[in-house]
């Protein structure tokens, strides 16, 4: 290119001056430059030249003010701003060098080496806003080439401008169809739009381009996993494979996939492989743990997470894996420990702070509470996703509150649009409901609910059990199993498969037995498993999701005034929202209190709700209240030997003797409803009350002392006394609640009063009589059937108005 400069100069000088740099001859360039600028102080050749021999030399600064003069001289010289651009590359002066680079583009829009230089000059300069600034005037000087607008996309895509990318992306597909990593990028970014139907689209069209694209493979194996298409995503995979069989990201992917297909011998195998390429990758280690840990086999994969941590000291998420796999193994203080590691290296993860204070809770370590109580109220109001629903209910009474982390949890789980809305299911005989649980086994949900599956009127109702935990083969489990029309073990099954099979099966209503609890599967009902959707039972709490339709509670719940805090339309029993058995197998063996380490003669109060619940607050009122009882215990559930030591500790700074307070262990369930018997009086937590602790309690006859809060969690106690009409056991404040522990510890008439009433009651009360609470719920099925099939929108539904408020 011309430089604008008319000389005398000879080009043979000018190509002398080249040879000598090209051949490596520097000193000897820059001293003929020298000599040649003596005569010919105007030629900006010659000062481009020596910025180049100095720049060979490292002498940046100088070639800099060399390769200035050149452009002093001619302005337009491109080569010069060209090398200029380079040298502030060089140096890391980016925003300069950018500078210059699009000068060049100027000068020569057909450049296509300065282009590239001026692309990485601009992701080195790792400034988003600038970035996309340089690009936007790239385009301006060249609007037809397809690579500025990719570049202009990518720089979008890393700032989160996600539309905006998908305009850039499918401009230069517009300019040039066959431009495979447009597709590729546009493809991921529907996806992070959660437009996936449209991502499959568009990687299919990248392999039309390039049938062997790997990225693009790999991509649509993941999307096809992620949309539960197992088979597709393995087929995917195997191709990446069969085309680069050391690709570890595609055995990693083989790893997850089976192990979501219930394949745990092959997943492992992929992640060994995945492994034997890299034993440092810490993703492939992080995700051999989560695999073994869904298959509770907790012990492999805090295994697989230790070694990611010695791999890489500061990995946050193998810390709160591991604390998670250490919480199952009952190794609270260890769990604690990692969590809180955690924590130090990244305060800001997501839910940690809500695992430290979830797992303090369980440890009855109080320390700083009341401080971080606050900072997690703050934390959920400024919109952070700190803790969740169900964690909370335990820490905070404020439905309020409660609602607000819901919705920011909910988020999680948005509804999946690309199913269509279904029609009313026309041509059924009998109402088809849909019970989704991973508790079809020993577990308190069965405790309560298994007669219910029994009672239902099977005339008008047909019911199918979506199990998605595991088959224990206990009693239980077969309990259930017989009580179903058809009973389907869907572990290993996708969320979309599960939804599609129920919509299939044409289910009326789908009934959520887990909400937002451990092995809960959300996903399922944001598809719209059913036309009507119902949270019931295992969460006591909003899910503040739009398609969970109705919620199944009870006027003590959730007074009228209450309503607004639950995103849920409310469907009100007539008496306690909580199904139970009617009568419970007892153990026949002869149980003693010696036999559990309780004195004869003392008054025992009780509490055996899991050790979380227990507030600092609760237990201060147990500590003032076995102060006036003189010689009484308190007999307590014992989770773990660290938690005795804590609550011990706490007791003895009441000037409470730890021998006062006797630990019992994990028991079969029908032995834990006879050592019931042992106890005077039950003492309830708050902000958690017992649920199924509850009944079981007074179930054996044994009162329950409970303080009313303003939540679901909070008020279940007093719903089931209501139940059994013992309301005078429920009391609205915290002196109330002490002293009426006192008074009847130390009036003997009094609680014997009681505890007939109770006895008398339980004949007659409602709380045990499935039948009627599966005739009133039956109702409220057909109720709602009844709105969706009439075009009404969920509203509240009240099943018996007559019921007196409480």
């Amino acid at each position: 290119m011309d430089d604008g400069h008319e000389s005398d100069l000879d080009q043979a000088k000018i190509d002398a001056l080249i040879f000598l740099f090209s051949s490596g001859q520097i000193e000897d360039a820059i001293l003929k430059a020298d000599e040649l600028i003596q005569k010919y102080p105007q030629e900006s050749k010659i000062y481009n030249i020596k910025g180049a021999c100095l720049a060979a030399i490292g002498e940046s600064k100088l070639a800099i003010t060399s390769y200035k003069k050149s452009i002093d001289i001619s302005p337009e010289y491109a080569e010069a701003h060209n090398n200029l651009g380079i040298t502030f590359q060089h140096i890391e002066e980016f925003d300069k060098a950018v500078l210059c680079f699009e000068k060049v583009l100027t000068l020569s829009p057909d450049s296509i080496d300065a282009f590239n230089i001026l692309c990485n000059a601009i992701k080195e300069l790792n400034q988003p806003s600038k970035a996309l600034e340089s690009f936007k005037r790239i385009i301006n000087i060249k609007p037809n080439l397809a690579e500025a607008h990719f570049n202009l996309g990518v720089a979008l895509q890393e700032a989160g401008e996600l539309e905006d990318s998908v305009t850039s992306y499918e401009q230069v597909i517009n300019l040039n169809p066959n431009f495979v990593e447009a597709y590729y990028n546009l493809g991921i970014v529907m996806q992070e739009l959660n437009r996936k139907h449209e991502s499959f689209g568009v990687f299919e069209k990248a392999l039309m381009i390039d049938s062997e694209n790997v990225n693009v493979l790999n991509n649509l194996g993941t999307l096809f996993s992620e949309t539960g298409q197992f088979d597709k995503a393995i087929i995917n995979f195997e191709k990446v494979i069969n085309i680069d069989p050391d690709n570890i990201s595609a055995l990693n992917n083989l790893g997850i996939t089976h192990g979501k297909t219930g394949q745990l011998d092959d997943a492992v195998t992929y992640f060994d492989k995945a492994l034997n390429i890299d034993p440092h990758d810490t993703n492939i280690l992080n995700n051999l743990g989560i695999t073994y840990a869904d298959f509770n086999q907790e012990g492999d994969a805090v295994r697989s997470y230790e070694k990611a941590i010695k791999v890489k000291p500061d990995d946050v998420e193998a810390y709160v894996n591991l604390g998670e796999s250490l919480g199952l193994l009952k190794q609270k203080k260890s769990a604690l420990k990692h969590f809180e590691k955690a924590f130090s290296l990244e305060p800001e993860t997501e839910l940690l702070l809500g695992k430290i204070l979830n797992t303090k809770m369980a440890l009855c370590n109080w320390n700083e509470l009341t401080i971080n109580l606050e900072i997690l109220a703050n934390k959920i109001n400024s919109d952070k996703k700190v803790i969740t629903p169900f964690s909370l209910l335990a820490l905070i009474d404020d439905p309020v509150l409660q609602l607000t982390n819901a919705k920011i949890y909910a988020r999680e789980f948005p509804q999946d649009l690309t199913l269509p809305k279904i029609k009313t299911y026309e041509n059924h005989t009998k109402i088809r409901i849909g019970y989704f649980s991973a508790d079809f086994h020993n577990h308190p949900t069965m405790h309560l609910i298994a007669e219910l599956f029994e009672k239902h009127d099977k005339s008008k109702f047909e019911l199918i059990a979506f199990s998605f935990g595991p088959d224990s083969n206990d009693e239980w489990r077969k309990r259930a199993v017989s009580s179903f029309n058809e009973f389907i073990d869907v572990r290993f099954k996708s969320d979309l498969d599960i939804a599609l099979m129920a919509r299939e099966m044409e289910i009326d209503i789908a009934v959520n037995l887990g909400g937002y609890t451990q092995s809960s599967r959300t996903e399922i009902f944001a598809k719209l498993a059913a036309p009507i959707q119902v949270s019931y039972l295992g969460f006591p709490g909003t899910m503040a999701l739009d398609y969970i339709d109705y919620l199944i509670a009870d006027y003590t719940l959730i007074p009228l005034n209450m309503q607004k805090h639950y995103s849920e339309k409310i469907v009100y029993m007539p008496d306690s929202y909580q199904v139970n058995i009617s009568d419970r197998d007892l153990s026949n063996k002869v149980i003693t209190r010696a036999q559990h380490g309780l004195p004869e003669k003392a008054f025992v109060f009780c509490c055996f709700n899991n050790n979380h619940k227990i507030t600092p607050y609760t237990f201060n009122s147990w500590m003032r209240i076995l102060k006036q009882v003189k010689g009484s215990v308190l007999w307590l559930f014992e989770n773990t030997e660290d938690m005795v030591e804590n609550i011990s500790i706490e007791a003895e700074k009441f000037g409470i003797d730890r021998n006062r307070l006797v630990f019992a262990k994990y028991m079969h369930v029908e032995d834990h409803l006879n050592r019931l018997k042992c106890a005077d009086i039950f003492l309830d937590t708050l902000p958690y009350n017992a649920h199924t602790t509850t009944s079981d309690a007074l179930r054996m006859r044994l009162p329950v002392l409970t303080l009313i809060g303003n939540s679901f969690a909070s008020r279940v106690a007093a719903s089931l006394l209501n139940a059994v009409n013992l309301p005078e056991l429920i009391t609205t404040s915290q002196e109330q609640y002490e002293s009426f522990a006192i008074n009847l510890a130390l009036n003997p008439k009094k609680l014997t009063a009681i505890r007939e009433k109770l006895d008398n009651n339980l004949a007659s009360a409602p709380l045990f009589n499935s039948l009627s609470f599966t005739q009133n719920l039956e109702k409220g099925f057909e109720e709602m059937l009844q709105r969706y099939k009439s075009g009404l929108k969920p509203d509240h539904l009240y099943l018996k108005e007559e019921h007196s408020l409480k």
